[in-house]
């Protein structure tokens, strides 16, 4: 049995020998490839110019050439159903500076405008049960957005209301 013993160990040791020896990479493997690599370097003529970048090109203009586009259609302008409470009647677009759940104020803020000039009116919107104090109407939206602009530097909250006859 020494002799199966011998010639078990003698195979393994011949195994592991082999195995270590081919995984192990060769010296002359990595200078190929890397002689490889230097002549593909080599071969590719390299490029140092760099793409140009290219600006946009900025028109200046003097303050007074601006021109001013006004827009109307983006004006926002809120349709509610309204039902008049104190006023002389709405008109087709109306400038609403307050908005009140208990009419005592309503009517506060309506004493201040008329006080002030405006021909304020308090408008009912039933379904929200909100009263709203109206401090022009008009006609025609170019006029209710320059008054509501207007209105807007002592009533920030300022908006437009439509009211379909």
């Amino acid at each position: 049995m020494t002799t199966m013993k011998k010639y078990t160990l003698l195979c393994i040791g011949i195994c592991a020998v082999m195995a270590f020896t081919s995984c192990k990479s060769s010296e002359s493997a990595y200078k190929k490839a890397y002689e490889k690599a230097k002549q593909y370097d080599t071969a590719q003529p390299q490029t140092t110019e760099e793409t140009p970048v290219v600006s946009p090109v900025v028109v200046t203009r003097p303050a007074n050439d601006a021109r001013v586009v006004d827009n109307l259609d983006n004006v926002s302008v809120r349709q509610e159903s309204v039902s008049l409470v104190s006023g002389s009647g709405l008109k087709a677009y109306s400038v609403v500076v307050g908005s009140f759940g208990v009419r005592a104020n309503a009517e506060g803020l309506q004493q201040r405008l008329r006080d002030a000039g405006y021909d304020a009116q308090i408008v009912r919107n039933n379904e929200k049960n909100m009263y709203r104090v109206v401090a022009s109407t008009f006609n025609d939206k170019y006029s209710a957005v320059n008054s509501r602009d207007q209105l807007r530097a002592i009533y920030p909250d300022a908006w437009l209301l439509f009211n379909q006859y």
